[in-house]
């Protein structure tokens, strides 16, 4: 079965993919000024699987991911203001300022929570897809990480796991081919494909250019319809590239453990450029700009209310913590 995008749709997946791209901008650009003091791992170069993501899913649908988890919240629906109010260390963030970048979480839309640690949500997801199997409430667990967390025992335990008990569950790779300064190639034997790994796990599996807009949301509708159909976890791996450093608002490729040929070769393929150019021959530049231009005040709007609002409390320091 062939699915494609309905023209109304690529309105919504381009509103939602402008929104990620520009308010990740925005924390680059502002980040200098020295007001956002936790670490931020930015995903600009990699929004589309989130966007396209933001079509599919379901609000009753669970979602965990890793330390780049901005486009994962945002796609998922989660509250802009609070994420950005949590970027700045504020009480009115998701975590109440204690957690910052790595740390979101929005139980209003299902999005469980992101972690610092590589490789920590996929059991969390898990767990999330085999309590929805015993309740039986027919949604979908949805777990990313990047290609280092494939070397991770737990992975490969979290995957067995939901191959054994049938779980419904989408595994989500975000390869970017790095993990922080490491390529693939000197951290993974030549040749072995991940995607691979997870078949042999005995999990349906497929891999996809992450930076092609059919290819992406044919294969995130197929896995997504085989869980609801069958109750039975499904592997994804896309390609896609980071542009900006591992950790930090800056580009990095001056230092030298990539080259920045290829990053050019990536940016060239923004796929991005392509669904604005269809969308304005599809409804004209002036409804794509207005379009914009209420997202861009909107982001605005976030920053300014992080900015205003209070730092927690002295004496909350302790308060919803898991341990003193």
């Amino acid at each position: 079965m062939v699915y494609s995008i309905k023209k109304k749709e690529l309105i919504r997946l381009y509103s939602k993919y402008f929104l990620i791209r520009n308010v990740e901008f925005q924390i680059s650009k502002r980040y200098k000024d020295n007001q956002m003091r936790c670490p931020t791992h930015l995903s600009i170069g990699q929004e589309l699987v989130a966007s396209i993501l933001s079509l599919i899913w379901k609000k009753k649908d669970y979602a965990v991911s890793t330390h780049r988890g901005h486009a994962h919240f945002l796609a998922k629906g989660g509250d802009l203001k609070k994420m950005i109010a949590e970027i700045y260390g504020k009480r009115t963030g998701t975590s109440k300022g204690k957690g910052g970048s790595m740390h979101l979480i929005d139980l209003t839309v299902n999005f469980m929570g992101t972690s610092a640690i590589v490789g920590n949500s996929i059991p969390v997801g898990v767990g999330l897809a085999l309590s929805s199997k015993i309740k039986n409430d027919n949604s979908i667990s949805y777990v990313f990480f990047g290609d280092g967390a494939t070397e991770e025992g737990v992975f490969y335990e979290s995957l067995n796991f939901a191959a054994v008990k049938s779980l419904p569950v989408i595994f989500i790779c975000e390869n970017n081919f790095y993990s922080v300064y490491s390529s693939l190639k000197e951290r993974q034997p030549y040749n072995r494909k991940i995607f691979e790994l997870a078949k042999n796990i005995g999990l349906k599996s497929k891999q996809s250019n992450g930076y092609d807009i059919t290819q992406t949301y044919r294969s995130i509708t197929e896995a997504s319809r085989y869980v609801k159909k069958y109750k039975k976890p499904y592997f994804l791996e896309f390609s896609n590239y980071r542009w900006l450093e591992h950790c930090g608002p800056n580009f990095d490729n001056h230092l030298g453990y990539r080259k920045n040929i290829e990053f050019e070769k990536f940016k060239k393929k923004d796929p991005i450029k392509k669904l604005r150019k269809k969308l304005v021959d599809l409804y004209g530049k002036q409804k794509i700009e207005k379009i914009e231009l209420e997202i861009i005040k909107k982001i605005n709007h976030s920053f300014n209310y992080a900015k205003k609002s209070p730092f927690p409390k002295t004496k909350e320091r302790y308060e919803d913590v898991y341990a003193k």
